[in-house]
């Protein structure tokens, strides 16, 4: 009997995300203390900062008063949430081109399945080196992974090399790992709990781990059953999605409308060479019976056109453009293609933006 594959997944946290942004976007904050929040004067918070910030003691959540207080030098930053979310899909975009099985926390965090990924031979260390390279080029920034068996883990060991780093725990390193990792690295245990274990001279997962179940139970209520399977680095937990994708489909935002049909045609072999890549990643080409596109107009509107189809044929999506074009007969603002999958329930559409071309530019 052929034993079950061993899980693997990738916990990915962008470092000092907001402000690395910003940083990218001027190159002249590089080495400098950069804060992204609300300012002082409007009784504003840090957001986020980068690490030379946090050598003065700045960190997230604190009143911007304070940091400044801390941090005289202190760059503080405006928000920029729209371009904070296209970097966000851009990153997103990458992610699922190693695997469908992947849970969004945050738009700077994200937990990857890659158990049954093809790609870089299985291997969760190198596809985590390969997002982490990509991310870096195509982006602009760097990110931070964990890589391990289980979610829980994964997301402690992105902390371990940060930032723009990467660390692994294999199933054969986990019972020693766990004997050293201190309790108040465990999801859950904030303040209170921590002070208690204090009290009860718990100090690591070893310390943890001498307690039986009930005895968790009676100490810490319900998280006791938790705790238990935690600090023996035990973590049943899948990738949470909403939905299954039945549909695979990119799509691009413009900086500068395409004003007419020719324009969106032009457009149609780049991004078929991107759903193309998408398809062969997930080898769902013998599971295509539709294709589609999608154009949004500069008056916000939207419309989709599809027709039946084995395969993404470039032919089709030039038809099927010149009827969505003459639809709306207004400047396109986004323009996206994909196909549809046969599946046993229907359609479920996932749509994945392209990065903007408004937005960075690797540097020569």
């Amino acid at each position: 009997m052929t034993a079950p594959m061993q899980a693997k997944f990738i916990h990915c946290d962008c470092d000092c995300f907001y402000a690395s942004i910003e940083v990218r976007d001027d190159p002249a904050l590089r080495g400098q203390p950069v804060a992204v929040g609300g300012e002082a004067d409007r009784r504003g918070v840090v957001a986020t900062c980068n690490y030379e910030a946090r050598t003065y003691g700045v960190h997230s959540a604190m009143p911007t008063a304070t940091a400044r207080r801390l941090c005289r030098d202190l760059i503080v930053i405006p928000p920029a949430m729209e371009k904070y979310k296209l970097a966000s899909q851009q990153i997103m975009r990458i992610y699922l081109d190693y695997t469908d099985l992947v849970e969004p926390l945050s738009l700077d965090e994200a937990f990857l399945d890659v158990t049954h990924s093809p790609l870089l031979s299985g291997s969760g260390q190198l596809i985590a080196q390969d997002i982490r390279r990509r991310v870096r080029q195509e982006v602009g920034i760097t990110l931070s992974a964990g890589i391990a068996p289980n979610k829980f883990l994964a997301k402690i060991a992105s902390d371990w090399n940060k930032p723009d780093g990467q660390y692994a725990i294999t199933p054969d390193d986990v019972p020693a790992f766990m004997r050293t990792l201190p309790v108040k690295k465990i999801h859950g245990v904030g303040k209170v709990t921590a002070r208690k274990m204090e009290l009860l001279g718990i100090d690591t997962c070893a310390d943890l781990q001498q307690y039986t179940k009930p005895q968790l139970l009676e100490l810490f209520g319900s998280f006791g059953d938790r705790l238990h399977a935690l600090c023996r680095g035990e973590d049943d937990r899948r990738i949470s999605s909403d939905r299954e994708p039945r549909s695979i489909s990119v799509e691009e935002t413009y900086a500068t409308d395409l004003v007419n049909v020719e324009q969106c045609l032009a457009e149609l072999p780049t991004l078929l060479a991107q759903l193309q890549r998408r398809i062969d990643n997930r080898n769902a080409a013998s599971s295509i019976n539709k294709q589609f596109v999608k154009l949004k107009f500069n008056n916000f509107v939207s419309t989709t056109v599809e027709q039946v189809s084995p395969s993404p044929d470039l032919e089709g999506y030039r038809a099927l453009v010149r009827t969505g074009f003459e639809r709306g007969g207004l400047p396109v603002r986004l323009l996206g293609l994909g196909v549809r999958l046969r599946t046993h329930g229907g359609f479920t559409q996932l749509m994945l933006p392209l990065p903007s071309p408004l937005h960075w530019q690797p540097q020569p």
